[in-house]
């Protein structure tokens, strides 16, 4: 079965800092660039980060840049997206999806809530 499983997200006040995990299965992780995206209560989705299928690549959200860090470990079939210093505009569901670098097929995980609050 293919899966991708968030995890890590919870409550935390401003200035934290959470580290969300995406462990997927089911299919060849390293076909697969990886993409965080989030959605705050009320709004769309946004994009926040990628990842390539060997982690030489990477991108961010502009207005994210140097709080969001993206990384991955093919041998564990996990991405990772580490955020610093919180602020309450960073309270969403974070999603990851896996893209297929040949068919450009996107799996979605189930997301993960994260909301920042004192």
């Amino acid at each position: 079965e293919v899966q991708l499983v968030e995890s890590g997200g919870g409550l935390v006040q401003p200035g934290g800092s959470l580290k969300l995990s995406c462990a997927a299965s089911g299919f060849t992780f390293d076909d697969y660039a990886m993409i965080w995206v989030r959605q705050a209560p009320g709004k769309g989705l946004e994009w926040v980060s990628a990842i390539s299928f060997n982690g030489g690549s990477t991108g961010y959200a502009q207005s994210l840049k140097g709080r969001f860090t993206i990384s991955r470990d093919n041998a564990k079939n996990t991405v990772y997206l580490q955020i610093h210093t919180l602020k309450p505009e960073d309270t969403a569901v974070y999603y990851c999806n896996a893209k297929n670098r040949l068919s450009q097929d996107v799996l979605w995980g189930q997301g993960t809530q994260v909301t920042v609050s004192s």
